[in-house]
């Protein structure tokens, strides 16, 4: 039986309320997309720490060094998504979509994914969207959007995602520059999270049904164990500020 070498714990906060911690969300977020010669990634900046409607994961070692994040951003209509602003000026047609399903629900975007690359080959990245996507609930919205590239499609179609269609060349969009191909996916339901596999559908209810408990992930034939905590200390309403008047 393999022993089990990798320990890590996942922990949910609020961006405005952990300032410090976000800012080394930043730097590792940085490093990671420098060391693939990525620069333009609009999720890529620190604006977004003083953003009240952000909820981040953070993956930390047992010694509490930061080695991974995700985040979730709540549409306000203040503050414009990741996805607008990466593929806005590409089409327009994303900005209704947006506001369609802020007014209808809610719509919050899943981002900022980065993974220190000593901790490559052990499935963090998946473990971590999971988890996201498992402590949406306690936020207060049903539909969930993305944007990915071709390496991670599979991963988000596990979970849930489907490809946006409506939007770009069937979906796909050159970005972050004209030599990479990024999807504009999104969860129509992520109360029920139909779309998602089963396999990844019942971790993510387990972790939705119990915020708070330690599992051996082995995803990549690699025993994981993480403590997951994923009970975000405050919540706030987002308040849509509504922009335009939708008619259908």
């Amino acid at each position: 039986m393999t022993n089990l070498v990798h320990s890590y714990k996942v922990l949910a906060f609020r961006a405005v309320d952990e300032p410090e911690l976000c800012l080394n969300y930043v730097k590792g977020h940085i490093k990671i997309l420098t060391d693939y010669g990525i620069e333009n990634i609009t999720s890529n900046n620190n604006i977004w720490i003083n953003n009240p409607n952000i909820y981040c994961l953070g993956l930390f070692s047992l010694s509490d060094e930061l080695l991974g994040g995700i985040r979730i951003q709540l549409a306000d209509g203040i503050h414009p998504l990741p996805i607008e602003t990466a593929i806005g000026y590409m089409d327009d047609k994303i900005y209704s979509l947006v506001e369609k399903y802020a007014i209808n629900g809610g719509i919050g975007e899943l981002s900022g994914l980065w993974v220190d690359n000593r901790l490559k080959g052990l499935g963090i990245g998946w473990y971590m969207v999971r988890a996201a996507i498992a402590s949406s609930n306690q936020l207060n919205f049903r539909t969930m959007i993305g944007i990915c590239g071709d390496v991670t499609l599979t991963m988000f179609n596990n979970v849930g995602f489907i490809v946006e269609r409506s939007l770009g060349n069937n979906g796909t969009f050159l970005y972050p520059n004209e030599e990479l191909t990024a999807h504009a996916v999104g969860i129509l339901d992520a109360v029920t999270l139909d779309n998602a596999h089963k396999y990844d559908k019942e971790i993510m209810v387990s972790l939705r049904n119990q915020i708070t408990q330690t599992r051996i992930e082995i995803d990549k034939g690699v025993n994981v164990k993480i403590d997951y905590n994923l009970k975000y200390p405050k919540v706030v309403s987002a308040n849509y500020k509504q922009k335009t008047t939708i008619g259908n």
